[in-house]
């Protein structure tokens, strides 16, 4: 399951280019969690931007929750903040929508500047953790990385194969997932991110590891 996502930058407080070429620009990056993918390709983003302007723009990449702290934050963060989110999220802000009610009429001053690589849900479980398809999951401990839109697109998945309520759910960091599954502590876990995403080659590269398809 793929989700486009878009980078957004609260324009109408301050557009980089709009600065005085003389002065250093800084621009805040809140991205997603360290490890994932688009953490490391906020980072790529930053590198390029400052050599391409000379240092004139230095861009900050913060890590994040998720994709909902990136957009609540839109609301008071000031000038220059750039961040990722799916589009739906926005929207979601846009109108009032839980997690953003009430409705803040700042987020309707976010514009989007441009896609990044869509984000694909990554299901990953020990390969001797005897789960072969979706539905074995069922009795198994697993990390969704609660707070990141990976976390909420994976418990809506439950849902809709039947599983809610059926799998204990881990709340822990997903940057610590990788670790407890090698420990026999978790039998799996879920991530969103550009394929593959990093932090389940990462896990693969120690642990015989299965992606379970939907």
């Amino acid at each position: 399951m793929t989700r486009k996502t878009l980078a957004a930058l609260a324009a109408a407080l301050g557009i980089v280019a709009m600065q005085p070429a003389t002065a250093q620009t800084r621009v805040t990056f809140k991205a997603a969690k360290a490890g994932t993918s688009y953490y490391q390709m906020a980072v790529q983003i930053a590198e390029t931007v400052k050599q391409a302007s000379d240092g004139a723009v230095s861009i900050t990449v913060e890590e994040s929750q998720g994709s909902v702290q990136n957009v609540k934050e839109a609301a008071g963060r000031g000038a220059n903040y750039l961040f990722t989110s799916p589009p739906a999220l926005v929207a979601k802000a846009v109108a009032g929508e839980k997690p953003f009610d009430p409705k803040d009429p700042v987020f309707e001053k976010v514009r989007a500047l441009f896609p990044i690589p869509s984000l694909t849900m990554h299901y990953v479980v020990r390969a001797d953790a005897g789960v072969t398809h979706f539905g074995d999951l069922a009795g198994k401990r697993f990390v969704t990385g609660k707070g990141s839109f990976g976390a909420k697109e994976a418990e809506q998945n439950f849902k809709d194969f039947g599983l809610e309520g059926k799998i204990e759910v881990i709340d822990i960091e997903l940057s610590g997932a990788g670790a407890a599954m090698k420990n026999g502590q978790v039998d799996g876990f879920a991530t969103a991110g550009s394929w593959p995403a990093p932090n389940v080659v990462e896990v693969a590269a120690t642990t015989p590891v299965r992606l379970l398809s939907m």
